[in-house]
């Protein structure tokens, strides 16, 4: 666990998930999404492995 002085340093965004796919080539079952974060920041791919939670 971080102490609160080092939780200050972190840099929280939220963004707008617009768009989300399989991700076949993933290790374990994956969702490849694109969040929109804004103009400062811009659109972000990442990948998501909760595909037995949310099929």
């Amino acid at each position: 666990m971080i102490t609160y002085e080092d939780f200050e340093k972190v840099d929280m965004r939220v963004g707008k998930v617009i768009d989300v796919q399989d991700f076949p080539r993933a290790k374990n079952p994956s969702y490849k999404v694109r969040i929109d974060f804004g103009g400062e920041i811009g659109v972000k791919s990442s990948s998501l492995q909760a595909k037995k939670d949310y099929t």
